[in-house]
């Protein structure tokens, strides 16, 4: 699995990504993971199953890492590996040594389109229309060269199948440890933070950056906050760029007091932090799979989130909380946390179905299907099968074979970069 955000990074990718290898892994499969280095990454906390390269951390004030190009870094430790499958998570940086690998390799090529990548050029460039068009083009091309693609959610294989991805889509999503969740002890977690019994509290848990629309939360909550007869908490939990945004929003509102940002939290404190909601609230428009939504359901967590890609395939409106349009204002997603909290009967049903549907998650599932995904595309390869790495080349015909695979990465990426500016253009 080659992924450009893995463990200690806190994120949907990373998250996903450790929980499919070690439910592989159970199952008796040799997972090798090919990431980056992160701030706190070690070889002791690794265990011998991830390879990391060379990368520049903290890349543009992100709490990502971007890897530094080193020709031919990985190969000798994937050769000694001699996988079966190799399965990209991202179309750029390691997903091109992903390419390669499966390619020098006659190796099937999987990859699942777990992000919408327009949402995330702020961190290279300006957010231009352009840059945007190419994220996605770039992100269509390379589906165009993998085996199977693997979409998180219903949404965004309909998606990708609308923007030109003609290789054959799959969906599956992330599983969810239903019983884990179930298990965290919130009022422990209470008490630690000074969060009173009494008190009703909503809470957020991610990845604190622009994408998540977190200043149109923030918003949402304060309005929630002074119209409420209750007393409100907001627990986030996460750290990433907008931290300071959410700290000065709330300080402008005079509310700092009723807010608690309680940072990073893996482990048994993730799933307590959970447990010590009330109610979940979610307003990102850039998710591919609802996967907090699925773990905060898990813990018998309602959900107040927006209509758009992964909310509309957990959340269930007015049954397990409430799915509003995209285009709802803060003072209405407000109204809405409200009804979760002055309902006490509702909100209790609103519990149950939430449970119910976070079972149709489960990890036991997924990874079933995943491994049967793999399988396929395994015996579909050895059924037509083409010159490959381990076929006795000489020299000259792997340098063929090498520039090829090179060939056709350019030339995919050189593809997209003209269909952007064309529509650029074209809409000037």
């Amino acid at each position: 699995m080659f992924t450009n955000t893995y463990l200690p990074h806190v994120g949907g990718v990373a998250r996903s990504v450790d929980s499919f290898a070690e439910d592989l892994r159970r199952r008796g499969n040799n997972v090798l993971i090919v990431a980056p280095t992160f701030p706190g990454s070690s070889p002791s906390s690794d265990k011998g199953n991830v390879l990391r390269v060379p990368a520049i951390q903290n890349f543009n004030g992100s709490d990502f890492s971007v890897r530094i190009p080193i020709p031919f870094f990985t190969e000798e430790r994937i050769d000694s590996f001699k996988p079966d499958v190799i399965h990209s998570h991202h179309p750029f940086l390691l997903g091109d040594a992903a390419i390669r690998a499966a390619y020098r390799r006659n190796l099937p090529l999987v990859f699942t389109h777990h992000t919408l990548y327009e949402q995330y050029t702020h961190y290279v460039s300006s957010d231009s229309e352009i840059m945007q068009q190419l994220a996605i083009n770039l992100s269509t091309e390379y589906a165009n060269h993998c085996t199977r693609v693997i979409a998180p959610s219903e949404s965004i294989a309909s998606l990708i199948a609308a923007r030109g991805v003609t290789s054959p889509i799959e969906v599956i999503p992330t599983g969810i440890d239903v019983d884990h969740f179930q298990s965290g002890d919130g009022e422990n977690f209470r008490q630690a933070h000074d969060i009173p019994k009494d008190v009703f509290v909503l809470g957020y848990l991610g990845r604190l950056a622009p994408e998540k629309n977190l200043d149109y939360l923030c918003d949402s909550v304060i309005h929630a906050m002074r119209k409420s007869s209750q007393q409100l908490r907001f627990l986030v939990v996460g750290t990433g760029r907008s931290e300071a945004r959410i700290a000065e929003k709330f300080e402008e509102a005079g509310l700092t007091q009723q807010l608690i940002m309680a940072g990073k939290k893996e482990g048994t404190d993730l799933v307590d932090a959970y447990n010590a909601m009330d109610l979940f609230v979610f307003s990102s428009k850039s998710e591919t799979q609802g996967m907090v939504l699925a773990e905060a359901m898990s813990a018998s967590l309602p959900v107040i989130a927006l209509d758009a890609s992964g909310a509309r395939e957990v959340v269930q409106d007015k049954e397990n909380g409430r799915l509003l349009p995209a285009e709802t204002s803060p003072e209405g997603f407000a109204d809405a946390i409200l009804e979760g909290v002055d309902q006490g009967e509702q909100t209790s049903t609103w519990r149950k179905a939430a449970l119910h549907r976070a079972h149709q998650f489960s990890r036991e599932t997924t990874a079933d299907t995943l491994a049967k995904l793999y399988q396929k595309v395994r015996q579909d390869q050895q059924h037509n099968p083409t010159e490959s790495h381990d076929s006795g080349l000489d020299p000259w015909d792997e340098l063929i074979h090498s520039l090829r695979t090179e060939w056709e990465i350019l030339s995919g990426k050189a593809n997209a970069l003209m269909n952007s500016l064309q529509k650029g253009s074209a809409q000037k």
